[in-house]
């Protein structure tokens, strides 16, 4: 393992001023976002849709520092033949690779999910290495309810995190760790905050019994943030304040950087709270967005597969990857938006 060369690509990962764009949807999920702008889900439908954004050189080259594909695309060319992954490197951003299969019920646990993957994980690095990905993505996903999530859920979840994250290093790839608490449920902040906190500090236990390089890795967190269904949603400054309080008493300095996920957040919100958070800085890690839906809503729904509708959606684009450009250094404001409406 080269830990220099895996520091210097997580470092330019969290690049200030530009984020992580995640296009790594399931073939289930892409289908329901195209089935929203009417459009069906072939391959090639799919394929044209990604090589729009890949294509978009002022939110590439200015905004994106790495794009996260699904194994279908990773293996795509664009229509004039050109790798899909090559048009990634040409715009000066990192390619890389969502690496789980999904999840399934945890035994013993109802309700409860766990991410799997793993079996033949290291000879599958080893084709993406070559096909051009530089790092990886691995994402748990913990349920706030009555009674969860358990212990159990949050351990073997983080376990397999950390397994996954090894064998990525030892595959001279750079893991981007995603325990994502999900914010479905009527919890208030103070909840997620708590679950939040023990999902994080039992992830970094798993990673350092496994011996992974924090120097080398991202983490993929959500924000302290309300559930969607809770009464009182707390506002933007207590999301800001009270996720950087939960980083910094979880996440260790040597983490180059951290990328938020944006969990079903509505696109400006996901981009104020991360501005709001570059308020409160100095900050020990680099800190930005590794969006999908906050990035891809708008550009989706401006070309709804239309080929005269490219350049629209590329707009669309631009403009979201620019603004969360802005907000990963504090410099976003909510007139911006405005502007280009």
């Amino acid at each position: 393992m080269n830990l220099t060369e895996l520091n210097r690509i997580a470092t330019a990962m969290v690049a200030p001023g530009k984020g992580i764009l995640a296009a790594d949807e399931s073939s289930g999920t892409i289908k329901k976002r195209f089935d929203a702008i009417g459009v069906e889900s072939t391959e090639e439908n799919r394929r044209d849709y990604r090589e729009m954004l890949f294509r978009s050189k002022d939110a590439m080259s200015q905004y994106i520092s790495g794009v996260i594909l699904y194994d279908e695309t990773i293996w795509q060319d664009a229509k004039d033949g050109t790798p899909l992954v090559k048009l990634i490197e040409q715009s000066g951003a990192i390619p890389g690779i969502k690496v789980d299969e999904g999840t399934q019920a945890l035994p013993m646990c109802p309700g409860e999910l766990v991410t799997v993957g793993l079996d033949k994980l290291a000879e599958r690095l080893k084709k993406y290495y070559e096909r051009g990905a530089r790092f990886a993505k691995w994402r748990a996903v913990i349920d706030i309810g009555g009674a969860i999530p358990s212990m159990t859920a949050i351990s073997v979840n983080a376990h397999a995190l950390a397994r996954y994250a090894a064998l990525c290093q030892a595959a001279q790839i750079v893991p981007i760790v995603e325990p994502e608490v999900l914010m479905d449920g009527d919890h208030d902040i103070e909840r997620c905050y708590e679950v939040t906190s023990r999902v994080l500090n039992k992830t970094f236990q798993e990673l350092r019994v496994q011996r992974v390089a924090l120097e080398g890795m991202v983490l993929k967190p959500n924000m302290a943030i309300s559930g969607k269904k809770c009464a009182k949603q707390a506002p933007v400054e207590e999301v800001a304040e009270k996720t950087i309080r939960l980083l910094k008493a979880c996440v260790p300095a040597a983490v180059p950087g951290i990328a938020f996920l944006s969990g079903g957040q509505s696109d400006e919100e996901a981009t104020a709270h991360l501005n709001a958070m570059h308020k409160l800085g100095p900050l020990p890690w680099g800190l930005t967005f590794s969006y999908g839906r906050a990035l891809q809503a708008a550009p989706q729904k401006a070309w709804s597969g239309k080929a005269e509708n490219v350049a629209a959606g590329q707009r669309a684009f631009s403009h979201r990857a620019r603004m969360n450009g802005l907000a990963s250094k504090g410099e976003w404001q909510s007139s911006l938006e405005k502007k280009a409406a």
